[in-house]
């Protein structure tokens, strides 16, 4: 029986992972169509299409009422990036900096993870909680969009044609991470109830982990490509989509609640947000021996939650 969930959770990551794939590239085709420029789709379409797992798998756990899952998910996969995606991204090469991620982006995610530890602080992050992190993540939006360079249609990249095949990736991959997601948390919290584990703990690691495939994917065709620098942004960027726009509209649409448990692990994850933030900072880059001790912070976070 127990061999039979753990197929379905499986399952479930793949879907999650194709249906993102699939929306991120109808999505991105859309907005080439609409003539945005690639830093912006970057910034906002690929970021957002990439966190549309753990969007679909929070929410969908929050209404079931297993907020410990919807959170748990959330703070363990930013971990997974941040930790073990980045640092294995760092392992083929010293990734440089851009000013942007030092400056702003990387700040605000940290900013973002201590005011959310705040907010769990009386056990529930309430509606008016998650409108501030919506409204926090809609000015950040804009002001990269206001700043973002334009699209230049006179120049060599030409808008692609958005076409019925195009819709049907949009539609398809939305239907799959929802259908990935049901999938996931299901049968994870019924393992996690059957040998008598947390929610939270199964959240914070399966999954987690399954929820973080699109990230995998993108970082580890980006690294083979040999397009380090890109990963950095593209992985801080889904961590704050994560935090102010995945937990920012579950709470809108159901409060969650939380517990001590909770805040030892978004305590982790926001160290290791100040870790990333110093190793970017220093030499303006992220060198390889810094992966090394992302991926050992990463590893002994999962030691602490099943020690």
């Amino acid at each position: 029986m127990m061999l039979l969930q753990f197929s379905f959770i499986m399952l479930g990551g793949v879907a999650l992972w194709l249906g993102a794939n699939s929306l991120v590239d109808g999505a991105t085709r859309l907005a080439r169509r609409l003539g945005l420029s690639d830093l912006v789709i970057g910034l906002t379409i690929v970021a957002i299409g990439t966190s549309a797992p753990e969007f679909a798998v929070t929410l969908t756990a929050a209404i079931d009422g297993k907020s410990a899952v919807s959170l748990g998910n959330i703070v363990g996969s930013n971990i997974f990036n941040i930790s073990i995606i980045l640092g294995g991204v760092a392992l083929f090469g010293s990734i440089q900096t851009e000013r942007q991620l030092v400056y702003r982006d990387t700040p605000v995610l940290l900013l973002a993870s201590l005011i959310l530890i705040g907010f769990t602080y009386d056990n529930l992050i309430s509606r008016w909680e998650g409108a501030l992190f919506v409204l926090t993540l809609s000015l950040y939006v804009y002001q990269t969009l206001k700043n973002a360079p334009q699209f230049d249609k006179t120049g060599k990249t030409e808008p692609c044609q958005w076409n019925i095949t195009d819709l049907m990736k949009l539609i398809g991959g939305l239907v799959s991470v929802i259908v990935g997601a049901q999938l996931l948390v299901d049968n994870a919290v019924t393992i996690a109830q059957h040998f008598g584990l947390s929610e939270w703990l199964i959240g914070v690691t399966i999954v987690a982990i399954g929820t973080s495939l699109p990230e995998l994917a993108t970082s580890a065709a980006a690294a083979v490509r040999g397009n380090l620098s890109l990963s950095a942004g593209n992985l801080i960027g889904s961590d704050l989509f994560n935090v102010l726009g995945v937990i920012g509209v579950t709470a809108l649409i159901n409060p969650l609640a939380t517990n001590s448990e909770s805040r030892f692990d978004l305590a982790l994850m926001s160290s290791n947000i100040a870790i990333v933030l110093l190793f970017l900072r220093t030499g303006w880059r992220l060198r390889s021996l810094e992966g090394i001790v992302l991926i050992t912070l990463g590893l002994a976070r999962w030691g602490f939650n099943w020690v």
